[in-house]
């Protein structure tokens, strides 16, 4: 138990605004829950620039009563946790699940008047637990504080990590680890899989998640004369942006099941997620996807099948006549590949610092991807090296498929000149999380308590399109990463 603990008056003036919209809901949705007690909670990371956002001064805390604070043992004023019930397709595989390791505390009211879910991750068993601990191990905590920070300084959707404290107890994974809560920060934890376990409990139970969903993310379809197919087509669109934007960062997501399918659109569980290197669409990190379901290049086929599920548990909504329902859907469905397409070639074109729209443009970008791919080019790299305004240097570009390219592109990029390039600077990174260097930030953190490492990692990855003195280090790919696995933190 913690021995410092916030008063009233402390917990008043950060600035909680609570509001449990969430238990509003039908009680299918939902069961009641604790976080548990824990020896000696610490704190780690204390997220002051996201706090700032949310309206919170975290400030006057004391380290032991934010401690208290963020590993449950002391809950602010107005917060109700709850466990959300939730399904899922897990590597296409249906089954129940829940919130087995996670407690929302509820929705705190933003300055901008938005509501965002807060919850903890890794505090103890809920009624979903299905014989886990409910506990979580400190490195994967840190992975998702520095993924999601690194995330949205880039410009993706994400959910965010507002603190990670010990909590004084050890976990048992793969050896004895450091226990660990992390509090995630999301626009809401409402999945593709807590519509699937809606449809399968409680037809009731699953309008009122829909008329919630879209009161919470898409109040612009309340009234629209097809709601339910018109929030399908909303939900699409933003997984259709969201996608686009993984391809063009190089992220692999890792295990995107439909409980991991955010209705928000936000990039939600950074298990064994991990940015590629060379460019290679096979890409895949995952310990547990042997067969390549989730790769890089199948992210965008994947969202759809997962999208496909999300619109089966809407037909009864969609319509009466499930013929015509079906139909709808899939006409909606249809439409994902060209709105992927639109948004991936708009971010194309401004990793290529094209200012118009012409009908090569696709063509020319693929042709680019394909040299990497033949060349084991870096990806991230090779966009920032076209970006510097002249022929980029080194041994591999003077390759003649690579000489043929860039005449090519100089034709159709025009006297564009600076404009051009500074586009490009804008939309191509320095620096991503290197999957090298998130090891060594998570392993000085880990073996050493040394969080130096990883602090000066966070700081780097928050500017990521600012080229600077002292980045050398962070912009290298590791001289060999064949064989690297991720996994995931459960």
């Amino acid at each position: 138990m913690a021995t410092s603990t916030a008063t009233t008056a402390e917990h008043g003036t950060a600035g909680w605004r609570f509001d449990n919209t969430y238990t509003r809901l039908p009680d299918a949705l939902f069961a009641p829950a604790e976080p548990a007690k824990v020896r000696a909670p610490a704190l780690v990371v204390l997220n002051h620039g996201l706090a700032a956002e949310l309206g919170l001064d975290l400030s006057a805390l004391p380290p032991g009563a934010a401690a208290a604070l963020f590993a449950g043992q002391d809950l602010p004023p107005g917060s109700r946790p709850i466990a959300q019930a939730y399904a899922g397709h897990q590597y296409g595989h249906f089954t129940m699940l829940g919130d087995g390791r996670a407690v929302l505390l509820g929705e705190h009211r933003r300055p901008d008047g938005r509501l965002v879910d807060v919850q903890f991750k890794g505090s103890g068993r809920t009624r979903f637990s299905r014989g886990g601990d409910g506990r979580a191990a400190l490195g994967p905590m840190l992975r998702e504080y520095v993924i999601s920070e690194a995330m949205a300084a880039l410009g993706v959707p994400t959910t965010r990590s507002l603190a990670v404290v010990t909590t004084g107890e050890p976990v048992y994974r793969d050896g004895t680890k450091k226990g660990a809560v992390l509090t995630r920060v999301a626009a809401s934890h409402v999945r593709v899989g807590t519509f699937e376990y809606a449809a399968r409990r409680d037809p009731d139970a699953l309008r009122a998640l829909a008329d919630y969903a879209v009161e919470r993310h898409y109040p612009d379809l309340a009234h629209a004369p097809h709601k339910y197919l018109e929030l399908l087509r909303a939900t699409s669109d933003r997984q259709a942006a969201l996608v686009a934007r993984w391809q063009l960062v190089g992220f692999v997501h890792g295990v995107l099941n439909t409980d991991n399918t955010a209705i928000s659109g936000e990039t939600i569980d950074y298990g064994p997620c991990a940015f590629m290197n060379a460019y290679d669409p096979d890409t895949v990190f995952s310990s547990i996807d042997s067969g390549g379901r989730y790769a890089y290049g199948n992210q965008p086929n994947i969202v759809q099948w997962n999208l496909a599920r999300f619109a089966e548990t809407l037909l009864p909504l969609i319509g009466t006549e499930p013929e015509e329902a079906v139909a709808a859907a899939t006409g909606v469905l249809n439409e994902f590949p060209s709105r992927f397409e639109g948004y991936w070639l708009a971010g194309m074109r401004q990793k290529l610092g094209l200012r118009t729209h012409e009908d090569g443009d696709a063509e020319l970008a693929q042709a680019l991807l394909d040299w990497m791919y033949a060349a084991r080019a870096d990806f991230t790299n090779t966009f920032r090296d076209l970006s510097a305004g002249g022929p980029p240097a080194g041994e591999r570009y003077q390759d003649e498929g690579f000489r043929a390219w860039y005449a090519r592109w100089q034709q159709r990029l025009g006297p564009a000149g600076g404009p051009a390039y500074e586009l490009m600077r804008s939309a191509n990174p320095v620096v991503v999380p290197r999957n090298h260097r998130v090891e060594e930030a998570l392993s000085a953190a880990e073996d050493r308590d040394d969080l130096s490492v990883l602090h000066r990692l966070v700081e780097v990855l928050r500017t990521p399109y600012e080229d600077r003195p002292g980045l050398e280090g962070f912009k290298e790919p590791p001289a060999d990463e064949c064989g690297y696995r991720t996994f995931c933190g459960t």
